[in-house]
């Protein structure tokens, strides 16, 4: 099922899972976060998570750095494969896998990044990793679907511009 969200310049459409809830938060630049509506056997419910964030340096600079930022907060946080050269889609990505732990399970997550007209997106999708397998080509499938549109909302300066 394709969701929308918005951040002030641009539109992102993504295709999500039927039936997992959904929300966004904009004062942590969630443009949308998405849940699986029940826990698995493992105890814990696949999610995916998509950040939006307005680029205005160097698209390649941004992309390295939102590749190798630590995963400040996650217990036992650990990168198991790092590629900063990946392609999804025909657009150039950074890709990442890292394992954390949520109280007594352990968590693979999947990771995106790119920039696309000026707008650096992150896509996250978190599962146990007993289920990792069913879930791996599930992530990637929904990254490849994130599409960001520009648009000018009323009240907004236009991408680079400051408002008088």
């Amino acid at each position: 099922m394709t969701q929308r969200a918005a951040t002030a310049h641009h539109d992102i459409a993504l295709s999500v899972p039927r039936h997992w809830v959904t929300h966004a938060d904009p004062e942590q630049a969630i443009a949308l976060a998405a849940r699986a509506p029940r826990r698995l056997a493992s105890g814990f419910a696949p999610e995916l998570v998509l950040r939006a964030v307005l680029v205005p340096g160097d698209p390649g600079q941004w992309r390295t750095r939102a590749l190798v930022a630590p995963g400040s907060g996650l217990e036992q946080f650990e990168v198991e494969e790092i590629d900063g050269d990946d392609e999804l889609s025909g657009r150039p990505v950074g890709y990442r896998r890292f394992g954390h732990r949520v109280g007594g399970v352990a968590v693979v997550c999947d990771q995106w990044v790119w920039v696309d007209d000026g707008v650096g997106v992150t896509f996250t999708g978190s599962v146990a990793r007993a289920d990792y397998a069913d879930y791996a080509d599930v992530f990637e499938s929904i990254a490849a679907t994130i599409e960001v549109t520009p648009v000018a909302r009323p009240g907004s300066a236009p991408r680079g511009e400051g408002r008088s």
